[in-house]
């Protein structure tokens, strides 16, 4: 609370890593709302960003619970306003359009009914559908605002239905009043969203982005764009759709087209703001200022920026037929572009926003179909804008299955720095937050930022909860690891099934196993089966298995939940390795396997918690390094050395780590918790790879645990369940309380005052 006064106070940017399970969430919301409350006559915005709509909604019921104590002691005075704002497809309540298959379809179905031209044919004709909901917001006018309160995205649907208004509409109307915010990273650090959700946002605002150990890699998906040959044939039908809606609007509304050529004239800024039911995804990448230029006169005309794209199309199919591994900077890109296509780069930076004109002027609706232009328009402006930071990367095959022919040209990001600019330079106040931020002083860097607070705070108990173990060898000593040299040892895969096999037999209720990927997975448990050993494990408790389909792994992890609670056990196999995808509708991050061809990480490694009884045991199988031989890690590992002065092993090894560290802290999230966590890698015995551990992992890994065998871990487990068995004092009465009442903070603020006047 005292260094993010601090950082409040000093109007600057902080790192706090606070360990998992101990009220970060609360105590972040209840120290800047006060603080905003505390100085009425300059009040702060407090825009608080989590990963999944999951996490969300926990913040928004937590700032719920503050809200209703702050009335209670403080009065009319705390009254605030903080809502949750989501995608379409989570705030809708017309049933027409949420019959739609996914959040793209979602929001085309919508533009389809609150289109301006639209609703134009609809005063015209009464047979053209709209939105009712829609309708009836838009004629609320200034009447359509929310009361001061605490709303989740379940509140804003209730109050759409009683009002007859659309929550999601409402809800971005109400963002610019709102006193607190929470929404998802890529509001905005995603140009393309931030530039129509968050450009309104006040410089007097506190962005809090929870959860972020990953942050780094949310920047870098936010500017990378994938260009496959299904990407290009569906633009080409893209292509020539627009071009029949050009040829009939030449024949019905001439005058509409030599309009909009006579405004791109004049630069893009001129076509003012758009109704809010018509804006667009913003410019990847292009600065105002640019945006106040006239449009390249080879692209004004809608047929002859047609024709660029055919051209740039055309380009990119030549470039997927090649049999070698390429990779190339964006100015050598552009510059072959330019001799091959005979496009240049001004040109290709305002293709974005040039598309955007062009389906507004043509009133396409079914922006759904229109993905895949929008992609390559999206990589054009991209190539045509950064000349640093990034790399086009072009492989012919996956290198999982190099017989079949699946070419793909990346332009991939590399300095996460560029998206996340933005927002330090805007904002009053940026806190990054998160349970697993060690080695603290690498996101400095990696984020190119300087912070007025960097700390790293250990965990206050009353009892030793946590009992972290490294283990280095089996039963019988052989040494224990998933390094490449080692992993198809049979003695090294008999030896993880016998430690399972012995913990699954003294530990309780859930047991959690982290694997370093898919295939390393799906190879040990075959191995296990193979050898018997999976069908020993299954005498104590049941099994499941997390998959890559998101239906299959949460219908896994409901069993698994309910396996715990009828108390016959279970153990859940997941990966380890996670991407970051931008998708803010799932509760999961799932895996995208042409980011990372051999290791895509888990989904259950990521915001999913086994606490209590769900959670007794976690056991980290190797460290989850990414796959070293991908192309695009090797060209960002190539940049942060040249950049930042990042070591190729220190980047390496701190991902991994931050990445187990996180697996393992699923296992506890209360002070009441209790839980073990096995390190089950000869590695992990190292300083050098052991020290980047969270400080609060660390603080309880005594000496005696860092270099078991098997049977050694089973006797420190027995060990340990029996003291977490004894009865837990949450009063304290031992002397140290983990819950402080009225009271003990009031003399706590006694004894603070006393020591700084004496």
């Amino acid at each position: 609370m005292l260094e993010l006064k601090r950082s409040l106070d000093a109007k600057g940017h902080c790192l706090l890593e606070m360990p998992t399970g101990t009220g970060k969430t609360i105590a972040l919301l209840s120290l800047i709302t006060s603080y905003t409350l505390s100085k009425p006559q300059t009040p702060l915005k407090l825009i608080y960003c989590t990963r999944t709509v999951h996490e969300m909604e926990k913040t928004l019921a937590e700032l719920k619970l503050l809200h209703d104590y702050q009335l209670r002691h403080l009065g009319p005075q705390a009254k605030i306003l903080a809502l949750g704002l989501s995608s379409r497809k989570n705030l809708c309540v017309n049933s027409t359009v949420l019959a739609a298959e996914n959040r793209d379809s979602v929001d085309a179905a919508c533009r389809k009914l609150t289109a301006t031209w639209v609703r134009a044919l609809a005063a015209e004709s009464p047979d053209v559908p709209t939105c009712d909901f829609f309708e009836q917001f838009d004629k609320a006018g200034p009447a359509a605002v929310l009361p001061p309160g605490v709303y989740t995205l379940q509140d804003l649907r209730a109050v759409g239905k009683e009002k007859g208004w659309c929550p999601y509409f409402l809800a971005r109307h109400m963002v610019q009043f709102a006193n607190v915010i929470v929404y998802s990273y890529q509001y905005l650090l995603d140009p393309k969203v931030a530039g129509i959700i968050s450009k309104e946002m006040q410089k007097e605002s506190v962005v809090v982005f929870d959860e972020a150990h990953n942050i780094d890699n949310v920047c870098i998906e936010a500017l990378s764009v994938s260009v496959r040959r299904q990407t290009l044939e569906g633009a080409r039908r893209n292509l020539n759709k627009m071009r029949q809606e050009i040829d009939r609007f030449k024949a019905t509304d001439a005058g509409r087209l030599r309009a909009e050529y006579n405004r791109l004239v004049d630069g893009l800024a001129q076509r003012g703001n758009l109704p809010i039911s018509d804006t667009w995804l913003a410019n990847p990448a292009l600065p105002d200022d640019i945006l106040k230029e006239a449009v390249p006169g080879n692209i004004r005309r809608a047929e002859h920026f047609l024709h660029v794209l055919r051209r740039l199309v055309q380009y990119l199919e030549g470039r997927l037929e090649t049999e070698n591994v390429e990779k190339e900077g964006p100015i050598g890109f552009v510059s072959s572009i330019m001799t091959h296509a005979g496009i240049d780069q001004k040109t290709l930076k305002f293709c974005y926003d040039r598309l955007h004109s062009l389906m507004l002027t043509l009133e396409i609706t079914d922006t759904d179909e229109f993905l895949h232009i929008q992609t390559i328009c999206d990589f054009a402006t991209l190539v045509g804008t950064y000349a640093r930071g990034f790399s086009i990367i072009i492989e012919p095959f996956d290198e999982r299955m190099p017989h079949i022919p699946d070419p793909v040209l990346q332009l991939s990001c590399h300095d996460a720095s560029l998206a996340i600019k933005p927002v330090f330079d805007r904002f009053q106040s940026v806190v990054i937050t998160s349970g697993t931020l060690s080695p603290i002083d690498l996101y400095p860097r990696l984020l190119n930022f300087n912070p007025v607070v960097s700390r790293s705070f250990t965990m206050s108990l009353t009892r030793d909860c946590i009992c972290p173990m490294v283990l280095t060898r089996g039963s019988d000593q052989l040494p224990v690891s998933t390094k490449f040299d080692m992993r198809s040892d049979l003695g090294v895969v008999r030896n993880y099934g016998r430690l399972l096999l012995e913990m699954v037999s003294v530990v309780p209720d859930g047991i959690v196993c982290f694997f370093v990927s898919y295939s390393y997975m799906d190879g040990i448990v075959n191995s296990w089966n193979e050898t018997g050993i999976l069908k020993e494990i299954m005498q104590h408790k049941l099994v499941f298995i997390e998959t890559q389909d998101v239906v299959e792994t949460t219908l896994a992890l409901d069993n698994y939940r309910k396996a715990c609670d009828c108390g016959r056990g279970a153990v859940f196999f997941s990966v380890a390795r996670y991407v970051i995808i931008q998708n803010q509708d799932n509760l999961f991050c799932l895996p995208v396997k042409k980011l990372l061809p051999e290791c895509s990480r888990g989904k259950v490694a990521e915001g999913i918690d086994f606490d209590r009884h769900y959670g007794r045991l976690v056991i980290m199988f190797g460290v989850p390094f990414q796959y070293t031989l991908s192309k695009i890690l090797l060209a960002r590992l190539e940049y942060l050395r040249d950049t930042f002065q990042i070591k190729e092993g220190d980047f390496l090894t701190f991902d991994a780590l931050r990445q187990a560290a996180q697996c393992v802290g699923r296992v506890i999230r209360s002070k009441a918790d209790y839980g073990m966590m096995i390190f089950a890698d000869k590695r992990y015995s190292r300083h050098d790879k052991r020290s980047k551990l969270p400080g609060w992992i660390l603080s309880h890994l005594r000496d005696a645990h860092l270099n078991l065998s098997t049977d050694m871990a089973l006797h420190i487990a027995r060990e340990f369940l029996r003291k977490m068995a004894q009865p837990y004092d949450k009063a304290g009465s031992s002397g140290r309380k983990t819950l402080l009442s009225q009271e003990d903070l009031e003399k706590m603020s006694d004894r603070i005052v006393e020591e700084m006047l004496y």
